[in-house]
This record gives C-alpha cells, structure tokens and sequence, in this order.
C-alpha cells in the first residue's frame, strides 16, 4: 500500500492539511480496498494551527520510509525551516520519495532547496514574494499545479484538490482518481489555471503622477476605439515619452496596459450581467468578438464563457428557492 505522510509545521493551515488526508483516505482501489496509508507527522508533538492545537501521531521519523511526503501552507510561509525538517526533506528527496506541497508550503519546500532549477507554483498573491525570495525557481503564478516528477507543487486551497486527484491518477490510474473526484464532489480536471482566480486589476501609480488623468480618462470609456498616438496626443506627449512614462510607473506598455483594463472590465460584466459575449467584447473596446475571446483567455487561461460559468450570475430564473438549491437536471446518457 502507497504510504503518505503528511508534514505538519507550526501554524499549518488546517485546510490545506486536511485535504489530502481527506482525499486519499476515501480513494479506494477497483476491488474496495484502501489505497493509501495516511500519517501526519511533525517535528514536535504539538503543532500550532491557528484555532486549535494539532497533535501529531508521527515524529519527523514518520517520513523514513514514505512513498509520498505532502507540505501542506503555512500561515508563517517566510519564517526559517529548522534545520531537522531540511534534513529530513532532503534525505527522502535523495532515496527517490515524491515531496509534493500545497499552497504556501512551497515555501519550506524551496528552503530546502529542492526547488533550485525547477517550475513550481503557489497561491497567485504570493507567487512574487516566492520569486524574489528564491531566484533559482521558475515560479509560475497561473497554474493551478506543476508536476516535475518527483518534486511537485499546488496553488492556492482548492488546488490541492488538484493535485492531490493528479498524484492519485499517476499512481492507480484514471478510473480510481476519477471516483475520489466523485467523492469529493469536484471535476477530475479544472478547465483553466489559476489565472482566472488573479484580480487582473489596473496596476496603481502614486497618486498626483503624471499618468493619473491619463489613466482616469481611459477607463471613462473603455470602449474608445484608440491607437498609441490618440493616447499620447491625449496626454500630450510624443509616443516615445508615453511609452517611456508607462513603462516607468506600470511596468507595462500603454496598449498592454488599456487590454488589461478592458479584460477586467469584461470580467466584471461576465460576473455581474447576463449580457451576451458580443455585447461585452463591443462595451470594452475589442473590434470583434474573436480578439475579446483571445485576449482574455490569454489573460485568464479560460473563455468567457467558462469564467461565466464559474464566477458569473445566474440566468433569470435560475435563483434558488430561499433555504433550498437549484436542482440540475442530469443529462442523459
């Protein structure tokens, strides 16, 4: 049987460290028995989980001889890793033990230093404080997992649902991750990363800068048709300054800079109105429908339908009857 021990560290976030238990506690194999032998184990008896102490039935010895080895998020992501733990970490990485985390675990993951070289992702808010604090990884923020083999690691809270499903699929096939799926009442894959979660909003600049009219009349009308020279003769400059003075204090060009603001316009209508996507892509500014559907899942990694589908209102007639849910009809097979 697969064993898989959970790492428990102070101030570990309770739901990123149930997850897993609770996933592949319920996976079962096609003829009903168990496919996974769960521990958690720390590196002191008691851990701190914010709203409860957590007792661990394992020591850090729970790991010898694991076959996986799950870093849940920690609410102190950036405070040291005690050098028994990066011991322990390293030493499974080095007899072949898969180490995968969850959230801000790869925080103490990338302590180790086993992340030197590799992709890895986080959850999106943090992704820029893992890149700054360890150059060497190739941090990407719109995934909702990186699977490099031996060494994986997860998104945000739900996306190490994801990937717990994935590791359960690498390991017994499609037929069982699907059925933990099932069981835990989620898609056996999401459509899209982790992009669509990101706020894609406005980047700010400092208030009274140069830029701040310039900004505030673009987003008046987002749906001006406006080329880089209408921009700068706006704001009064050549193309070559605007361009200077956007890179300055945006970091983005200024085209780049007015498709980012339609797409999170857009993600507003699609959340808020039951307007058609045609509609939508004419209110923000795209000159057809076609360039609005690549600019924004180039931007959010889905359609807009599909974001619809996740974060949208519903159509009339759909809202639930107060205390109870809309019942879906089940298509037919």
């Amino acid at each position: 049987m697969h064993t898989v021990a959970v790492l428990a560290l102070d101030r570990v976030i309770p739901f990123d460290l149930s997850t897993p238990l609770e996933v592949f506690t319920r996976t079962r194999l096609p003829d009903g028995s168990p496919g996974y032998r769960i521990r958690v184990c720390a590196e002191h008896p008691e851990i701190d989980a914010g709203a409860f102490t957590l007792r661990a039935p394992w020591g850090l010895d729970g790991l010898r001889d694991a076959d996986t080895i799950i870093v849940p998020g920690t609410a102190a992501a950036s405070d040291p890793l005690s050098p028994a733990v990066r011991d322990a970490l390293r030493t499974a990485a080095a007899r072949g033990t898969r180490i995968a985390s969850i959230c801000s675990g790869t925080f103490p993951l990338a302590a180790t230093g086993l992340l030197d070289g590799l992709r890895a992702t986080t959850h999106w808010i943090a992704a820029e404080a893992l890149a700054d604090a360890h150059p060497g990884i190739d941090v990407d923020p719109d995934v909702l997992y990186v699977d490099n083999g031996q060494i994986l690691t997860s998104a945000g809270a739900a996306a190490g649902l994801d990937l717990c499903l994935h590791m359960i699929r690498r390991d017994y096939g499609s037929a069982v991750a699907a059925h933990a799926a099932r069981l835990s009442v989620m898609p056996l894959e999401r459509e899209g990363g982790q992009a669509q979660f990101i706020d894609h909003d406005y980047t700010p600049v400092p208030r009274g800068s140069a830029l701040e009219p310039l900004l505030t009349w673009l987003r008046e009308d987002l749906a001006r048709d406006l080329t880089l020279a209408d921009i700068a003769a706006h704001a009064g400059m050549s193309t070559r300054t605007l361009i200077r003075r956007f890179r300055e204090q945006t970091g983005s060009t200024p085209l780049q800079w007015l498709h980012r603001a339609r797409v999170r316009q857009a993600q507003h209508l699609l959340e808020t109105t039951q307007h058609s996507v045609e509609r939508i892509a004419s209110q923000v500014g795209f000159g057809s429908p076609t360039a609005f559907r690549d600019r924004f899942k180039r931007t959010t990694g889905v359609s807009p339908h599909a974001y619809r589908r996740a974060f949208g209102c519903r159509a009339p007639g759909r809202t639930a009857p107060e205390g109870g849910a809309v019942r879906v009809a089940a298509r037919p097979r």
